[in-house]
C-alpha cells in the first residue's frame, strides 16, 4: 500500500482545517430513518445526491419502512425513481431488499457489514455509508470524490477504492475519523473538483502536495481614459 507524503502531524493539521469550515458535516442525502438512508444510498450509484432527494421526497412519504416499500413493487416504485439513472435496477434492488429485511431482519436494517452487503445493490462503500451515518461507526466510504482528494493530495494514494480506505483508515486521527468521509466527500465535491479545482480557497492548499495547483486568473492591463488600471481577466 502506498505511504502517504503526510506526517502525523500534517494529517491532523489537515482534518482540523475541515473541520473548522465544517465542524457537524452531514450526509446531503436526504433520509429518515435508517431504512430510507439505505435505499437512497443504493439509489445515489452513478447519480447525484440533489437528483435522488428530488426523487425521494415524494417516495419517502409513501413508503419508510422496508414493509411499505416491498408492498409497492417495483411497478409501483418506479414512477417515483424514474428521473434516476439505471431506475429500472435500482427499483428491482430496492425492493428486494426490502423483502430481504422484512424476511430476515424483523424490517431493521441491519448494523452489520457482511448483511448489509448480502442485500441486493449492497455494496461495501454503502454499508459503509450506512454504518456511519445511520450508526455512528467509524468508517470510511470511497467514493469517486473521495478517491481524487486522497491521491491528488497524496493524504491516502491508491490505485483502487479499498487500497484508498485501507490507507485513509491508517493515517486518519480517531478523533476525526467519524466525520472524515463527509470532510472529504464536500471537499471533493465543492472545493478539490475533478477539473480545475479551487485551490486558491482551499483551506488544506499549503498540505496538499498536488504538484499543479489552480492559481487566481493573472492580471490583464485595461485601459481608461487618462490612465492605465489592472484587472482579473473574467
Amino acid at each position: 500500500m502506498p505511504k502517504s507524503a503526510f506526517t502525523k502531524a500534517e494529517v491532523d493539521a489537515f482534518f482540523a482545517a475541515l473541520k473548522k469550515t465544517n465542524p457537524d458535516p452531514k450526509t446531503e442525502l436526504n433520509h429518515i430513518n435508517p431504512f430510507t438512508l439505505l435505499v437512497a444510498v443504493v439509489l445515489s450509484a452513478q447519480a447525484t445526491d440533489k437528483g435522488v432527494n428530488k426523487a425521494t421526497e415524494a417516495l419517502f412519504k409513501v413508503a419508510d419502512t422496508p414493509k411499505k416499500m416491498a408492498a409497492l413493487g417495483e411497478e409501483g416504485l418506479i414512477p417515483y425513481v424514474k428521473t434516476i439513472g439505471l431506475y429500472k435496477g435500482k427499483a428491482k434492488n430496492v425492493i428486494a431488499l426490502s423483502k430481504l429485511l422484512v424476511a430476515n431482519h424483523g424490517g431493521e436494517v441491519p448494523q452489520n457489514r457482511e448483511a448489509l452487503e448480502a442485500l441486493p445493490g449492497v455494496g461495501r462503500k454503502s454499508a459503509n455509508v450506512v454504518l456511519n451515518v445511520a450508526f455512528g461507526e467509524k468508517v470510511i466510504a470511497v467514493d469517486t470524490h473521495i478517491f481524487r482528494v486522497a491521491n491528488r493530495t497524496k493524504l491516502a494514494p491508491g490505485k483502487d477504492v479499498r487500497e484508498v480506505e485501507d490507507g485513509l483508515m491508517a493515517v486518519v486521527p480517531d478523533k476525526y475519523l467519524l466525520g472524515a468521509h463527509h470532510w472529504l466527500i464536500l471537499h471533493g465535491r465543492y472545493t478539490c473538483v475533478a477539473k480545475k479545482p479551487h485551490c486558491p480557497t482551499c483551506v488544506v492548499r499549503t498540505l496538499c502536495r498536488f504538484e499543479d495547483k489552480t492559481v487566481e486568473p493573472p492580471l490583464t492591463p485595461v485601459k481608461k481614459p487618462g490612465k492605465l488600471v489592472s484587472r482579473a481577466k473574467r
